[in-house]
């Protein structure tokens, strides 16, 4: 831990490599083979956060993203859209402005309610701590139910 928090730099150089402000069109897509779900993700890879990964997430109508769990925790900001969100057993509603926070650990999945219209999220979370820390981890089960997420990586809960 001290490695790292010496490695940060109490100074951003802006420069090409890492810039200060990143356009939407400068996006960078994850591949297709990377989203195990209908979803598109693009990260916002060249700003110089050392700690936490910003996401731009489009969830197609009437879709959704795939049950999964991780060690970082994540907020969704909801940019457009409405829908809801299974997490753990907790099924929660949210629209345009929200702000839907899940734990470290947990099987959640998000749902699109639009049949006509995307929803898009800004995706926060300090994946990048947790990775140069050495222990960040991501599990998904696919389209599938928390109960059958469970049965699937019963006894293995760490």
């Amino acid at each position: 831990m001290a490695a790292f928090l010496a490695g940060l730099n109490p100074e951003v150089p802006p420069s090409g490599a890492r810039p200060l402000v990143v356009h939407a069109e400068e996006l960078q897509p994850l591949p297709a083979g990377e989203v195990h779900n209908p979803t598109s993700l693009s990260v916002v890879g060249n700003l110089p956060t050392a700690t936490f990964e910003l996401f731009r997430q489009t969830i197609p109508a009437s879709q959704s993203s795939d049950m999964q769990r991780h060690h970082h925790e994540t907020v969704h900001f909801v940019i457009s859209g409405e829908g809801y969100s299974e997490i753990e057993d907790e099924t929660v509603e949210w629209a345009t402005g929200s702000f839907v926070y899940t734990p470290p650990w947990t099987w959640h999945r998000h749902y699109n309610a639009s049949t006509e219209h995307p929803v898009e999220f800004l995706t926060i979370e300090n994946s990048r701590l947790l990775g140069a820390l050495g222990v960040n981890r991501r599990q998904s089960a696919g389209l599938v139910t928390v109960a059958e997420a469970r049965a699937m990586f019963k006894g293995d809960e760490s």
